[in-house]
């Protein structure tokens, strides 16, 4: 009875054995099928055409880096990567300083601003006018019709918002009338047709329309430039592996302009190469929006 006993505890214990071993390799195997696609998006701040275009090569590149496949996951506006980072169905999104700030308050500080361009250090914004626009200064722009881009762009809203308050001009009430384009080639689109008399910009943005002879951006002119903040990053959900964190953000601090194919994905992305960031480069942002009444 005794030895039935001890046979009986030791089937028990090995099918035990066997369930956790079967159960072990079933999420084993949905951690890796969950994690065989890194999914990734960014702020629609320009059109999506042109989106696709710069993340193409770039997401060519990251696969062959992880080793896993890369899918471009677009969104209509800010909000949604915000939401989509922090109910997790997306891994990793291109986010201006003011939506990473939205993200890290929505998902309470977990989401992980991992790489940012060299460029996104001294970032600046352009303030706008026609190009027969009598303006001089930023002054000048009482009275008249304003486009920001989108209203949780950083360059295109939040940063210009708050230089134009510290230059004593209050857009709620100093300006004719405040409309959003929802992207930066767009703002430039309404103040050469005439739907608004004056914009604001992302520099890069500008500096790309005037290189490719865009016809809008020949109907304007620069008539401020903003002091210089932290903007862009790259940032991912706090509860991605960490290992593959590692992966990511070594990968894009390996590009180096001077590989000519690097170069290429390089220039698209308007950097000169990508450096390590983190949460406190961006508290000057958050500053920033409280001061500006954006988030409370």
């Amino acid at each position: 009875m005794i030895l039935r006993s001890a046979s009986l505890k030791n089937t028990i214990a090995r099918t035990i054995t066997a369930l956790g071993l079967v159960v072990a390799c079933t999420l084993g195997l949905s951690a890796a099928h969950a994690q065989s696609v890194l999914r990734v998006s960014a702020i629609p701040d320009e059109s999506p055409t042109e989106l696709q275009r710069k993340f193409k090569p770039l997401g060519e590149y990251l696969a062959k880096e992880i080793g896993m496949q890369v899918e471009f996951i677009p969104v209509t506006d800010y909000a949604a990567v915000v939401e989509s980072l922090a109910t997790d169905k997306i891994d990793m999104a291109w986010l201006g300083g003011f939506t990473y700030v939205q993200a890290k308050i929505r998902t309470n500080g977990t989401a992980l601003p991992i790489v940012q361009r060299k460029e996104d250090e001294i970032f600046t914004s352009r303030y706008i006018v026609p190009i027969n626009s009598d303006a001089k200064s930023l002054s000048d722009l009482k009275g008249k019709t304003f486009v920001f881009g989108a209203p949780s762009s950083t360059s295109g809203h939040l940063m210009p918002r708050y230089y134009l308050l510290q230059a004593g001009i209050n857009p709620d009430t100093d300006f004719k009338n405040v409309a959003f384009s929802g992207a930066h080639d767009a703002t430039v689109a309404f103040v050469a047709s005439g739907k608004a008399q004056a914009g604001v910009l992302n520099a890069s943005v500008w500096d790309k329309l005037v290189e490719t002879g865009n016809e809008n951006a020949k109907k304007v002119r620069v008539l401020d430039t903003t002091p210089t903040y932290f903007d862009y990053n790259w940032t991912v959900r706090g509860n991605l592996d960490p290992a593959l964190i590692k992966k990511i953000t070594a990968a894009f601090l390996k590009l180096d302009a001077s590989d000519a194919g690097q170069k290429q994905l390089l220039d698209l992305q308007r950097a000169s190469r990508f450096i390590p960031t983190q949460a406190s480069n961006y508290d000057g942002i958050e500053k920033a929006a409280r001061s500006a009444g954006l988030i409370k």
